[in-house]
């Protein structure tokens, strides 16, 4: 009797953990918008800082208010020099509202963008168990989404340039970046052989500081396949960014690495600052958690929606690109 009462007593607390962990994951945490900040030592000697907002995966519907409202305060909260938008912007037909409530602070600053697969097709109910099998398949029968009415909203109104498959030369807090990007692996819409060719493009059409090379060159993915950062860093990016895996969204408490990433990157690397190297050159590579969550998957445990900022500043030495690198997150 006592062995039976033990165990209705530990089934009975599991349940209650359980509970609580679902009640804190779909109605608090997914609501604790937070800010990562990291520094970097990677501009050229002598140059001026440059602060990075980096923002990706904001799924965004339009009820959304609190998310719009909190990514709003950003551009007084940071006060940018360049955005990067990794993707993933629209979670409901009606999205596209929700995105210029949030980001019309952000007009004038300078930015760039790819695609995700949620800013092409609408989101759709998943077992969230498959995540563990592998990167997930194509959508079925989804509902197209007006990409064209989000591209000219980026770059007509907020001014910023469109990077899927392609380069663009963009000046920054008075620097020289070249920029190139992809659109979302994850569909397997990269196309990398024209990168090169985009990339010559862009350094003969530049439009300013024509006898002057870059200050820096990035890289901008959705989805962070190793396919894709291989041959960033072969191409001279000297900084990545990235989002996609939601930093695997739901965590063990302080656990350095995800459980999932739904693409082919290490777990430990699905989530934060790090450093990625490839045929002997090695990148700071920057993977946003992001800032929301399917309609179909509202849930956040142990993995807070974020914004990163990345401080930017001149390096201090020849040793490598992570050598005097600082990185904290806040919240």
């Amino acid at each position: 009797m006592t062995s039976a009462r033990t165990a209705l007593a530990a089934i009975s607390a599991a349940g209650a953990v359980a509970a609580g962990a679902a009640v804190w994951g779909t109605c608090i945490e997914r609501f604790l918008f937070t800010v990562r900040r990291h520094e970097l030592d990677i501009l050229p000697a002598g140059s001026a800082s440059l602060t990075v907002l980096h923002l990706s995966d904001a799924h965004m519907a339009p009820w959304q208010h609190r998310k719009q409202q909190w990514i709003a305060l950003l551009a007084d909260a940071v006060r940018p020099d360049l955005v990067v938008n990794t993707g993933d912007n629209l979670g409901h037909a009606d999205g596209l509202r929700g995105i210029r409530s949030a980001f019309a602070p952000l007009r004038g600053v300078p930015g760039v963008f790819v695609h995700g697969s949620n800013d092409v097709s609408g989101p759709s109910a998943r077992n969230p168990l498959n995540y563990f099998r592998g990167p997930s398949g194509g959508p079925h029968n989804v509902e197209k989404l007006d990409t064209a009415a989000m591209d000219a909203y980026f770059t007509d109104e907020l001014g910023w340039t469109n990077l899927n498959n392609t380069a663009a030369v963009v000046e920054a807090g008075g620097l020289r970046l070249e920029a190139f990007g992809v659109s979302d692996a994850h569909r397997e819409w990269d196309d990398l052989p024209a990168l090169p060719a985009a990339i010559e493009a862009a350094r003969r059409g530049r439009p300013f500081h024509a006898a002057r090379d870059a200050d820096l060159v990035i890289g901008v993915t959705h989805a962070p396949y190793q396919r894709v950062l291989d041959r960033f860093v072969e191409l001279g990016a000297q900084a990545i960014f990235a989002g996609h895996t939601h930093g695997g969204q739901v965590r063990i408490p302080f656990s350095p690495s995800a459980l999932v990433a739904n693409c082919d990157i290490p777990l430990d690397q699905a989530r934060g600052l790090s450093t990625w190297t490839a045929a002997g050159r090695r990148a700071p590579l920057n993977v946003s958690a992001g800032l929301g969550h399917s309609i179909y998957a509202p849930v956040r445990f142990g993995c807070r929606p974020e914004a990163s900022v990345l401080t930017l500043r001149a390096r201090r030495d020849d040793n490598g690109l992570l050598d005097s690198s600082r990185g904290a997150s806040t919240g």
